[in-house]
């Protein structure tokens, strides 16, 4: 059955009174639309074959129909129009913007806050290091005791250190080869990089100290694991329950049940060449978020870092609206961070932390 023109303009005319109303469209609302020169009689055909082919649903025994997942997403990737921002709408968008962020840690909070209060739905921000995190320099203090401080300093200039007790016979010699083994072989390569091989080569190469690589390769995989670790923040959940698919307790209980950080942290991120993501009902790899679409935006937060903004809400949202107004938030952010005495930048956590007191391990 060939998907028409005049089916696909049924179709979008479907998705965006059910989007405005949130009850089943039948024949005769889409036949008293101004743009349509087609009779109930015919609008109700092509319903038919719409329904046959998956792009419609029909919940009750009503002539009504409501958009399936895969109706959705025609609509999304075919036939959605570009949402203009009206100039009150990009007026309220601006002022919550230029609220004052004084802490970064806050940042993602308060952003999470405003494009939930923007959209009317729940909202979450993400920020995350660019690529894999690597180690910038490697440092070996010889401390009293038979031991000694490796200190270690990423990309980000994050710096770690642990007290490793030292082998009898390993000289204050042998810890600066071992110092520039680490730092020839070891630097500027991500944790995916510490190959099988190149441990061998450094244990090969790091001489009486060859017995402190492994100690050593833990504790650096350790930091940069962490370092690669994203922020979460996530606001408004109870939103949900203010649209019509969400009456349903049970309904409802499931989704708020599971819609917390650490699933949104498990979301994927933007993928392909663009900023914009939409994934609808099924197409969520959280089971709990198969009735449920989100939409993604990414921005630039710089010093190695990139965020994302997000919404969650029920497959029936306005995703031209949602869209536009989540790209202002996240061409606007980016534009803030870009700046490099805006107040936002100055708070980013720089991470650095003083070397410790050296401490016995247990």
């Amino acid at each position: 059955m060939e998907l028409t023109p005049r089916k696909k303009k049924v179709l979008q005319c479907i998705v965006e009174l059910y989007v405005s109303t949130a009850e089943p469209v039948g024949s005769k609302a889409i036949a008293e639309l101004p743009e349509m020169n087609y009779s109930s009689a015919t609008i109700r055909n092509e319903m038919a074959d719409l329904t046959a082919m998956g792009y419609l649903e029909q919940p009750h025994t009503s002539a009504g129909r409501i958009p399936s997942p895969l109706g959705y997403r025609l609509y999304i990737d075919e036939l959605m129009q570009g949402y203009k921002l009206t100039v009150d709408e990009t007026q309220d968008l601006k002022n919550a913007m230029e609220l004052k962020m004084q802490e970064f840690d806050r940042v993602l909070d308060k952003v999470a806050k405003l494009v939930s209060q923007a959209t009317d739905l729940p909202a979450y921000t993400v920020a995350a290091r660019s690529g894999g995190s690597t180690v910038k320099r490697f440092e070996t203090i010889m401390a009293e005791a038979g031991s000694f401080i490796l200190v270690v300093m990423t990309d980000s200039d994050t710096v770690k250190n642990k007290l490793i007790k030292l082998p009898i016979n390993v000289s204050e010699t042998d810890l600066r080869l071992l110092n520039a083994v680490l730092n020839a072989g070891m630097t500027g390569i991500t944790a995916d990089n510490f190959t099988t091989e190149l441990m061998e080569r450094v244990t090969r190469n790091a001489g009486a100290a060859a017995s402190l690589v492994p100690v050593i390769v833990d504790f650096t995989l350790e930091v940069l694991k962490n370092a690669h670790s994203t922020e979460v923040a996530l606001r408004g959940q109870a939103r949900l329950l203010r649209h019509p698919e969400y009456r349903d307790i049970d309904k409802a209980e499931e989704v708020l049940s599971t819609l917390d950080e650490e699933t949104i942290s498990g979301l994927p991120a933007v993928m392909g060449g663009g900023t914009t993501q939409i994934l609808v009902g099924p197409e969520n790899v959280a089971q709990e978020l198969r009735d449920t679409s989100v939409v993604m935006t990414k921005f630039d937060i710089g010093e190695g870092m990139h965020g994302l903004i997000g919404v969650v809400g029920p497959t029936r949202m306005d995703y031209a609206k949602v869209t536009a107004r989540l790209s202002y938030f996240a061409e606007n952010l980016s534009k803030m961070f870009a700046q490099p005495e805006s107040a936002a930048k100055k708070q980013l956590p720089q991470g650095t932390e003083p070397i410790e007191e050296p401490k016995q391990e247990a």
